[in-house]
């Protein structure tokens, strides 16, 4: 098995976060898709060494290690990103993504963009989720954040908090807690998830008086779900949902900060990002490029060596299977 690792900004956090991690890993075979100048940057501010050798094409990853295919040869200073390191992280993906569809390498493990220097007409993407679906030709996708202490799927990621409501919808809600329930059962052994469904609205509505998104779209497709068999409990009340989170698999929110404040509060350092639906494997560190810590040996390597072991557990079971 391989495993793809792209190196997000190169003027961010993720070369420390790499240099640091090396000797977290379990012993497998990773390929960088990077350049070599932020990570030599990195070993001279960590003091520490990634012992990587040079290729030029994941065929030639012939053992486990550390191998590094650049991408992009160039100069990037820790702290100062701009268009170059934003194209630069746009191009490492995108090679990463071109060789785990061709079957190159087995999964995907993606260190933070920065969504302001990455975007721009030839990239009009958010992230790196959209932009996997999309690559992938997948039209119901899903992205989840989890750790040892609760899973948390979102129906909406990263779009304007008015735009949520209008986006609502039953197709859409019934696809993506089909895809979580499915995936909960295959990549993580649950036999018969249970699945907390938050309401969009403050009390989840109260019933229809602040709001009754939940009576219109979200009740009927929890209901008719629940009726195919699946375990789901809600609507539930965003603010009081998750003090007994120890009782359900994953929760289902309607929107970004509503699913990830609670979870990220409990652990952050080892939350890790995963996109469901993918016909990969893909996981990622839960945070950002962290270009007001950069060059300044503070980066905390924690979630992306959780993210790496997740991909590994993952991809060793479906190998399995």
């Amino acid at each position: 098995m391989k495993y793809a690792i792209t190196l997000g900004d190169p003027a961010g956090i993720s070369p420390e976060i790499l240099v640091k991690s090396a000797d977290c890993l379990p012993e497998k075979t990773y390929v960088i898709y990077g350049s070599e100048n932020p990570i030599k940057t990195a070993e001279k501010i960590t003091g520490k060494k990634l012992p990587y050798r040079r290729i030029t094409v994941p065929e030639e990853a012939d053992s486990s290690g550390f191998y590094l295919i650049e991408v992009v040869k160039g100069s990037f200073k820790p702290g100062n990103p701009d268009k170059n390191s934003g194209r630069a992280s746009r191009m490492y993906l995108q090679t990463a993504v071109d060789h785990i569809l061709e079957k190159r390498v087995n999964a995907l493990v993606t260190l933070p963009v920065s969504k302001e220097f990455i975007m721009d007409e030839d990239f009009p993407f958010a992230g790196h989720t959209d932009y996997l679906a999309y690559r992938s030709g997948v039209k119901n996708y899903l992205m989840m954040l989890l750790c040892e202490k609760l899973k948390v799927a979102l129906a909406t990621t990263h779009i304007p908090l008015r735009e949520v409501p209008s986006s609502l919808n039953s197709k859409m809600l019934e696809d993506k807690l089909r895809l979580l329930y499915t995936e909960l059962q295959k990549k993580f052994r649950i036999q018969k998830p249970v699945v907390a469904v938050l309401g969009l609205n403050p009390h989840a509505g109260d019933n229809g008086k602040i709001g009754d998104e939940e009576i219109t779209v979200i009740q009927p497709v929890i209901d008719r779900l629940k009726q195919e068999g699946m375990e789901l409990i809600g609507c539930l009340s965003a603010d009081t949902a998750f003090i007994n989170y120890g009782k359900y698999d994953a929760y289902f929110a309607m929107y970004h900060d509503q699913g990830l404040i609670p979870l990220k509060m409990l652990c952050f350092k080892k939350a890790v990002n995963i996109t469901l639906g993918l016909p990969f494997i893909r996981t990622s560190p839960d945070h950002g490029t962290g270009f007001d810590i950069a060059g300044k040996n503070k980066a905390n390597p924690s979630s992306f060596i959780e993210a790496v072991n997740l991909a590994v557990s993952l991809s060793e079971h479906s190998k399995q299977d």
